[in-house]
């Protein structure tokens, strides 16, 4: 099987980090991301649950999935505050 070269970005931080944590069990960091890209393909999904973050309130999550979808559009959506500009109904 031919191998590709994948590049990937991420906060210099949290690489460190996962290098260490990966070096503990023996693995290095084209490892990790081989397996976890193993587990998607076998999985047909994220190996782990992945949420909203319950940091922002059911209507600014409700708002996100609108515009998201397309339902609505906006010229100003601010997260993290209760500022919403001109959302108007498409």
């Amino acid at each position: 099987m031919a191998s590709t070269s994948v590049t990937v970005r991420m906060d210099e931080d949290l690489k460190k980090q996962a290098e260490i944590l990966y070096d503990d069990m023996g693995l290095n960091m084209t490892t990790a991301i081989t397996i976890f890209t193993k587990a998607v393909v076998r999985l047909g999904k994220i190996p782990f649950e992945i949420a909203a973050d319950p940091f922002y309130t059911e209507i600014d999550q409700y708002t996100r999935r609108l515009i998201k979808h397309g339902h609505i559009t906006r010229s100003c959506f601010l997260l993290n505050d209760l500022t919403y500009d001109t959302a108007r109904y498409a």
